[in-house]
C-alpha cells in the first residue's frame, strides 16, 4: 500500500506517532510530509499553500492508496489546489483540537483554528482521535460554535462527523514496559545517594498550558512543609518560556538533579527509570504521552482531576483542581504526602493496553478498512 502521510505542525508528540507507525508498518510504501512546529496562526491557516504550490508539490501529486493527515492539515483546501488528492481515502488523526485549549490573553482570540479543524474532519473518510475527551470537547465544541452562526448552518454535519469517528491512542512504544537498569552516572547517583528523599519528575513543554504557575507554587509548599524530595524538571524550553522556569531554576537549584531538556532519548527515559512519582500540573491535555511513559516505566502518578487525567486514571492518582492556585497546590502537595506513605505497597497503574503490541491490530484495521471502503 501507499501511503502519504502529512503533519503540518510537527510538533514532538505528532513526531512520536508517525514515526513508530512507521515502523509497524514496514509492508507499505510511506511518504511523509512535515512542516516545523512554529509561527502557529501562519502554519495552520498557511500550511495548504506551502506544501501545494511549494517543491513539494510532485509529491503529493503520485498516485496514493491512502491519505493520512494530522488535524493541523488544511485538508479540505489542499485537496481543492491539488485535485488528485481529493479522490484518495483519507484518515484525519486529532492529537489535539481548538476548541479545549485553556483561553489566555497573549493568544488572539479567532474561531479560525476551530472552523479549520471542522473543514477537516469534514473532508476525511475516517476521523480518528488520541482519547474520548479529545472526540467529547471537539463535538461539545464544534455543536456550540455552529450554534452561533447566522444562518445556512448545516443541521446533520455533527451527526455525520461522529458517525466516521473513532479513538484510536497514540500507542506506546513496547520497549518502554521492558525493566532496563539504569548505567548513566548522574542518574545511578541520584537513585543511590539520594534514596530517603522523595524523586520527583515534572516534563512538560516549557508553556503557560502547563502550568509552570502551579508548579512553582506546589515547590513553595514542599519547601515550607521541609519535604525531602529532589526534582528532575525536563522538557523542552523556547524563546520565551514562561518566567516561573527561571523561578525554579533560581529559588530551588538545591533541589535540581536536572534542569531542561534531557540530552538524549535514553536518558530521559533513565530519569523516568529511576524516579518515585510523576508530577504534572498540566492547564489542558488531550492525552498525556509524557504521563503515559513514565507510568509504564514505573512512576507513580500525581496529577489534576481535570482534562484527559479521570479518564485514564483512578482517582487516587489524582488530586482536586481549584481556580485559586493556592489551593491546588495544597491539594497536590498532599496528594504527594499520600502517595509517598503508599509508595512502597502501590505499584503504579496498568497501561500496558496502550502499548503498540496491544494496538497495532487496531490500527492495521483502520488502514486496511478504509482503503476497502473506496
Amino acid at each position: 500500500m501507499k501511503i502519504l502521510l502529512l503533519s503540518a505542525y510537527d510538533a514532538d508528540s505528532h513526531r512520536y506517532w508517525h514515526q513508530n507507525l512507521i515502523r509497524q508498518f514496514p509492508e507499505h510504501e510511506w511518504t511523509v510530509q512535515t512542516l516545523p512546529a512554529r509561527y502557529f496562526a501562519w502554519r495552520i491557516r498557511g500550511n495548504s499553500l506551502s506544501w501545494a504550490f511549494g517543491e513539494q508539490r510532485p509529491l503529493l501529486e503520485q498516485p496514493y492508496d491512502l491519505l493520512i493527515a494530522t488535524s493541523m492539515t488544511d485538508l479540505s483546501a489542499l485537496k481543492g489546489m491539488i485535485p488528485n488528492l481529493a479522490s484518495i481515502p483519507s484518515v484525519v488523526y486529532f492529537h489535539e483540537n481548538q476548541f479545549a485549549y485553556p483561553a489566555t490573553d497573549k493568544a488572539h482570540k479567532s474561531v479560525e483554528p476551530q472552523i479549520l479543524n471542522i473543514y477537516t474532519a469534514a473532508c476525511a473518510d475516517r476521523i480518528l482521535f488520541n482519547t474520548t475527551y479529545n472526540r467529547d470537547s471537539f463535538f461539545n465544541g464544534a455543536r456550540a460554535l455552529l450554534k452561533k452562526l447566522p444562518d445556512h448552518v448545516p443541521a446533520k454535519l455533527i451527526s455525520q462527523l461522529e458517525e466516521r469517528a473513532s479513538i484510536l491512542p497514540v500507542p506506546l512504544e513496547t520497549e518502554l514496559f521492558k525493566p532496563v537498569q539504569a548505567h548513566l552516572k548522574a542518574l545511578t547517583e541520584w537513585r543511590d545517594n539520594n534514596h530517603k528523599a522523595l524523586r520527583i519528575v515534572w516534563a512538560a513543554r516549557w508553556e503557560y498550558d502547563k502550568g509552570p504557575a502551579h508548579l512553582l507554587a506546589i515547590l513553595e509548599q514542599l519547601e515550607e512543609q521541609n519535604t525531602d524530595y529532589r526534582l528532575c524538571l525536563m522538557g523542552q524550553s523556547f524563546r520565551h518560556s514562561p518566567k516561573e522556569f527561571k523561578l525554579i531554576g533560581e529559588r530551588f537549584k538545591h533541589k535540581l538533579v536536572q534542569f531542561g531538556y534531557a540530552e538524549s532519548r535514553e536518558e530521559y527515559l533513565q530519569w523516568l527509570r529511576t524516579a518515585d512519582i510523576f508530577l504534572s500540573t498540566a492547564l489542558h491535555e488531550f492525552q498525556g504521552l509524557s504521563v503515559l511513559e513514565a507510568v509504564a516505566c514505573g512512576c507513580t502518578p500525581v496529577l489534576p482531576a481535570r482534562e484527559v487525567y479521570p479518564a485514564l486514571f483512578p482517582e487516587q492518582y489524582l488530586y482536586r483542581c481549584s481556580e485559586d492556585i493556592s489551593r491546588e497546590a495544597t491539594a497536590a502537595c498532599a496528594k504527594l504526602t499520600e502517595t509517598t506513605a503508599e509508595h512502597e505497597t502501590c505499584e503504579p497503574p496498568d497501561v500496558s493496553y496502550i502499548s503498540w503490541q496491544n494496538q497495532r491490530a487496531a490500527y492495521d484495521a483502520v488502514l486496511k478498512s478504509t482503503t476497502a471502503k473506496n
